[in-house]
Order: C-alpha cells, then sequence, then structure tokens
C-alpha cells in the first residue's frame, strides 16, 4: 500500500512538471524586417585592397525557434558590397606591360543566410545571441570603376554569379510589447569564393554589418 502511494504521488508530481511545461511561451517561427549599412572591402590575391567602402542591406529575417535558446536563423535582403582595390592590369601597348590601376567594386546580391543563432534567457526584456553559419549570395547587379572617374567599365558577365561566405554575429534582441521586438549587433561576413573569373588573381570580398531589425 506504501509503495502504491509513492507511486501515485510521484505520477501526480510528473503531471504537474508537464503541465507546467505546457504553459511555456511556444518559441515557433518569427517574421520580421531588416535595414542596416554594410561596411565593405575587395581583397585580391595579386594586388592590395584599398580602403573600404559603404553599403547597405534590406529585406526580410526569420527565426525558427526550435527550443528557447536556439533558433535556426534565415531571412532574404538585398545586400551592397562594395571595396576598392589596387590591381595589376595588362595594357595593349607594343610590346604589352602592366600598370597599376585602382578598381571600385559595386556589387549587389540576394543574399540567403543560413545560420544557427544561440541565445541567452531573458534578462529584463533582453536576451544576447551569437550566431555562426553560411551566405549565399546571388547576384543580380555588377560594376567596375576603373581609376576612379576616368573610366568606367561594366562587368557583369566577369563576376560570378554566385557568392559564399561565413557569417559570425553577436547582439541583442529586445522586447518591446507582445510579440514585438527590436535585434540590434554586428555582424562579420567572410567571403571565401571568387568573386572573378579570373583564375590566376583570386579575389574575394567581405563585409561588416551593423544590424537593425523589428520581429513582429
Amino acid at each position: 500500500m506504501k509503495q502504491t502511494f509513492i507511486c501515485l504521488v510521484l505520477l501526480m508530481m510528473s503531471g504537474s512538471s508537464y503541465a507546467q511545461d505546457l504553459t511555456v511561451p511556444y518559441y515557433g517561427f518569427r517574421l520580421g524586417l531588416t535595414a542596416h549599412p554594410t561596411i565593405g572591402w575587395v581583397k585580391p590575391q595579386i594586388g592590395k585592397s584599398n580602403s573600404v567602402s559603404m553599403g547597405f542591406s534590406y529585406g526580410l529575417i526569420a527565426d525558427f525557434n526550435f527550443t528557447q535558446n536556439y533558433s535556426f536563423a534565415t531571412g532574404l535582403t538585398i545586400t551592397t558590397i562594395n571595396g576598392k582595390t589596387k590591381e595589376a592590369r595588362t595594357v595593349s601597348n607594343e610590346p604589352p606591360a602592366q600598370t597599376e590601376v585602382q578598381l571600385k567594386y559595386k556589387l549587389q546580391y540576394i543574399e540567403i543566410p543560413l545560420t544557427l543563432k544561440l541565445k541567452t534567457v531573458k534578462i529584463d526584456d533582453v536576451r544576447w545571441y551569437g550566431q555562426f553559419g553560411l551566405s549565399n549570395d546571388f547576384k543580380i547587379r555588377a560594376r567596375q570603376d576603373v581609376n576612379e572617374k576616368t573610366d568606367t567599365e561594366y562587368a557583369p558577365e566577369s563576376i560570378k554569379f554566385y557568392r559564399s561566405g561565413l557569417i559570425i554575429g553577436a547582439g541583442a534582441e529586445i522586447d518591446i510589447n507582445g510579440n514585438m521586438s527590436v535585434t540590434t549587433g554586428l555582424t562579420f561576413n567572410n567571403g571565401f569564393t571568387n568573386i572573378t573569373g579570373d583564375k590566376d588573381n583570386r579575389i574575394r570580398n567581405h563585409y561588416i554589418g551593423v544590424n537593425f531589425g523589428v520581429f513582429f
């Protein structure tokens, strides 16, 4: 009889714990908007990067929260990555010779990030997070300015259609009202694929995003 009573108590306790778990808010799909500046640069294998350039990113962001502290974060944004380089180019003199030219890359992509977001517990309506994953970018516009305004070259064919990069980021999500929250932070997008068809000079572009977004 005593053993039966103990079993009933344990069963009631486990049922109570399960009921409490059901009261935990549902951490499902969340959709939001983002618009933020980017600080980009281009790094050639032969040549050198020549300062950073400002760009912009805007579009949709989405979190699939499969637990309270872990999310699969993705989105669909239009992202501009600009940058300047100094590179050697062959000129058509006789005999052929190389000269150093200044190039400004103006590249625009549709970006679809695939990342994992790790969040802290909420502290005074603020949750801190770290983010890590892969950037998938598809070219929609490409342009090169040669020697600043001396000569302009449009180069949609020389820039590859697909770009990939490594995403590392951190920031905070601040609750405002109900399901609405504001997110802010920094993201480093480290491109690791050659953005041009030049096999002799591997060129990669990178950017830092100063993130601002709103989840609804």
